[in-house]
C-alpha cells in the first residue's frame, strides 16, 4: 500500500485590524482585500506534489479544509506545511496536532527560511531554500526512516527553472478559486528593504521557459476552461526578450491574466501592445510613495526607487492607454512618510489617474533587511507577532508620526480612496480616457482574438474592470462579467 502525503496549506491571511474589516463591509473598493488577502492555492506545495514518484499518493488540502472537517485528518504518513508568516502560528498549531500523533511534519517556504529555528520547535524536519532542490532528499529519508532535522540548500538559489516540475493543479477543485498562479520567473534584480518575497530564496533573476509556463497554463485550462491566472512572479517581464516570446504564446491561450511588475514595462510599446492583445487585466506597480523623501534608500542596490519617482505620472498614462489597468500599491509609514503624506497620496492618486490603489503599512517581515534594523533601533512594537504581518495592521514604531497619527492617517485615507465617489471617478476617468487612447480600440494595431463569453474582443471593443471582475462592452452596449481579482501578497 503507497504511504499517502498530505500537503496542507494555510492560505488567506485576515487582518486583525478591526476598524479596517468594518470599513470593508460598506467600501465597495476595500472588501475583498481588507477581509482575506492573498487567498490562493500554494503554487510551492502543488509544485512538490508535482515532483512527488508516483510510489506515493498525494492530497492537497486547506486550513479551511482542515476546519470544516468534523475532525483532523488521519489518513497522511507525511505532511508537509507552508505558510505565510501573518498565518505561521496557526501551521504550528497542524503540525503539533500531526506530531502528537505520531506523524512526521516538513516545514518550508519564507517564514520557516528566515527562522527555521522558530519552525523547527513544532515540525519534525524543516527545509530552508528552494523547496525543489530539497523535496527529493526529504522523501528519500523519509522512505528510509531516517529524516533529518533540517535540509538547508547551499549555495542558495541554485534550482534551474528550465528542469521545473509540472505543479499538480488537478489536485485543486477551481470552484474553490477566482484565480490560479503560474510562476514565469524566480527573484527580481531590486532588492527593496521590506521586500519578504523569492529574493530571500534566491539572490539571481531566474526565468522558466516559455514551453513550460504554457504547458502549465494547458494543465490548468484542463480543469477550467477558460482561467484567471495570476503570474506568481515578484517582477515579471524583466527579460524583455523572454517576456515577448511568452506574450506571444499567451495570445494564443485564451485566457485572461494579472500580474505584478516594474513601471520598466512603460517603456516599451510593443510590450505593452503584446500584453493588451494576450489577456493582461491588470499589473500591479509598487509605487510606494509619491515622495522622494519617502522613496529615498527604500531600494538598497541603487536606490533605484526614488530615481524612477519622477517617470511615475507618465508611466501609469502609457500603461493605461493601451487599455492596462494600474493597481498602484503604496505603503505607508516609510521613514520619510511625515504626517502629510496621506494628502500626498491622495492627491498623486487623483492627478495620475490610476485606475485602482492598494495602500498598506509599512510591515517588517521576518528575514528582510527592514526587520533587523529596525529590531536594533528598538522599533519593533511586539516581537514575534507575525499574525500582524498582514500589510493592514501596525507593528513598527514610524520615524516621523506616532503610531496613532499613522493609524488615524491611513484610516481617513481609507475612507476617501475607497469611497463610492472616488472609485467611480476613477474608473470614469479610465474609460473617458480610453475613448481617445490611439493604443487601444480601432487606432490600436494588430488586436488579436480574445474570447471573453460574448464574442471576439477586438477593435473597438472595451474592457472596464470594476472590483473584483471584469465588465466587458462591445461597440452595440451589452455586458458580460468574468471573475478577476487583484492584490499584493505579503510574502508570498
Amino acid at each position: 500500500m503507497n504511504k499517502r502525503i498530505g500537503f496542507i496549506a494555510t492560505s488567506g491571511i485576515r487582518a486583525q485590524n478591526q476598524e479596517l474589516l468594518k470599513l470593508g463591509l460598506t467600501l465597495p473598493g476595500f472588501v475583498e482585500r481588507s477581509k482575506v488577502i492573498a487567498s490562493l492555492p500554494s503554487l510551492s506545495l502543488l509544485t512538490l506534489a508535482g515532483m512527488t514518484p508516483s510510489q506515493f499518493d498525494v492530497e492537497y488540502m486547506e486550513v479551511a479544509d482542515l476546519k470544516s472537517a468534523p475532525e483532523l485528518p488521519d489518513r497522511f504518513d507525511l505532511v508537509a506545511i507552508t505558510s505565510l508568516s501573518a498565518q505561521i502560528y496557526e501551521a504550528y498549531k497542524i503540525a503539533d496536532l500531526y506530531r502528537a500523533r505520531g506523524v512526521p511534519v516538513v516545514t518550508g517556504g519564507l517564514h520557516v527560511s528566515s527562522l527555521p529555528e522558530e519552525a523547527q520547535q513544532h515540525c519534525t524536519s524543516v527545509a530552508v531554500g528552494e523547496g525543489e532542490a530539497l523535496w527529493p532528499e526529504i522523501l528519500a529519508d523519509f522512505e528510509a526512516g531516517q529524516l533529518k532535522a533540517s535540509y538547508e540548500q547551499s549555495p542558495r538559489g541554485t534550482f534551474d527553472l528550465r528542469v521545473a516540475p509540472m505543479p499538480r493543479f488537478d489536485l485543486l477543485d477551481p470552484e474553490k478559486y477566482n484565480r490560479i498562479t503560474v510562476q514565469t520567473a524566480r527573484g527580481c534584480p531590486h532588492r527593496c528593504e521590506f521586500c519578504a518575497s523569492s529574493i530571500l530564496l534566491t539572490p539571481k533573476y531566474k526565468i522558466k521557459p516559455v514551453g513550460k509556463i504554457i504547458a502549465e497554463i494547458r494543465a490548468i485550462k484542463s480543469i477550467w476552461p477558460r482561467p484567471f491566472i495570476e503570474f506568481a512572479d515578484d517582477n515579471s517581464f524583466v527579460n524583455m526578450s523572454h517576456a515577448k516570446d511568452l506574450l506571444r504564446a499567451l495570445a494564443r491561450e485564451n485566457i485572461r491574466w494579472f500580474t505584478e511588475a516594474d513601471i520598466n514595462v512603460s517603456r516599451d510599446d510593443e510590450m505593452l501592445a503584446l500584453m493588451r492583445d494576450s489577456g493582461c487585466q491588470q499589473i500591479l506597480v509598487g509605487l510606494e510613495s509619491p515622495r522622494p523623501a519617502s522613496l529615498d534608500g527604500i531600494e538598497l542596490n541603487g536606490n533605484w526607487k526614488v530615481r524612477q519617482q519622477d517617470r511615475y505620472k507618465a508611466a501609469i498614462e502609457k500603461i493605461q492607454s493601451f487599455g492596462i489597468t494600474v493597481n498602484g500599491c503604496f505603503i505607508l509609514g516609510l521613514d520619510g512618510d511625515t504626517p502629510e503624506v496621506f494628502d500626498d497620496v491622495l492627491r498623486f492618486v487623483r492627478q495620475s489617474g490610476l485606475y485602482e490603489v492598494q495602500v498598506t503599512f509599512l510591515t517588517a517581515f521576518p528575514g528582510t533587511p527592514l526587520y533587523q534594523r529596525l529590531k536594533r533601533q528598538n522599533r519593533i512594537i511586539e516581537e514575534n507577532a507575525w499574525d500582524k504581518c498582514t500589510l493592514f495592521d501596525i507593528n513598527i514604531r514610524p520615524q516621523n508620526m506616532g503610531v496613532d497619527e499613522l493609524h488615524n492617517g491611513f484610516l481617513k485615507l481609507v475612507k476617501q480612496l475607497y469611497s463610492e465617489e472616488e472609485t467611480q471617478t476613477r474608473r470614469r476617468r479610465f474609460r473617458e480616457r480610453l475613448k481617445t487612447s490611439p493604443n487601444f480600440g480601432l487606432g490600436a494595431r494588430k488586436q488579436l482574438k480574445i474570447r471573453a463569453g460574448i464574442g471576439e474582443l477586438g477593435c473597438g471593443v472595451a474592457l472596464v474592470h470594476t472590483d473584483c471582475e471584469v465588465e466587458v462592452g462591445d461597440p452595440n452596449g451589452n455586458r458580460t462579467r468574468a471573475a478577476a481579482v487583484k492584490g499584493r501578497c505579503p510574502n508570498r
